[in-house]
């Protein structure tokens, strides 16, 4: 199943990268697709793109979804190899 995760931009790098967090797991994305990403916006992620931004409400409530599902913690395993 492909899915694409709502984490909080924690940093920005050179070259269109940044670092994202999501329940403790810090992750180094791109964030090329989209314009005007800052610090502590909320992003959704697949496959290491940020693929659009969303509110802190929305993302909020796609992770408590997610976590009443059981698919997050089987998701960050997925995106971190095992991390989590």
């Amino acid at each position: 199943m492909c899915l694409a995760i709502p984490a909080k931009v924690m940093a920005l790098e050179a070259g269109d990268m940044a670092v994202v967090a999501l329940e403790g797991v810090k992750k180094r994305i791109s964030v090329a697709l989209l314009d005007d990403v800052a610090v502590d916006d909320y992003v959704l992620i697949h496959v290491g793109y940020a693929l659009h931004k969303v509110s802190a409400e929305e993302a909020e409530r796609t992770l408590a979804l997610m976590a009443e599902a059981g698919v997050l913690k089987e998701e960050l395993e997925e995106i971190t190899g095992g991390a989590a």
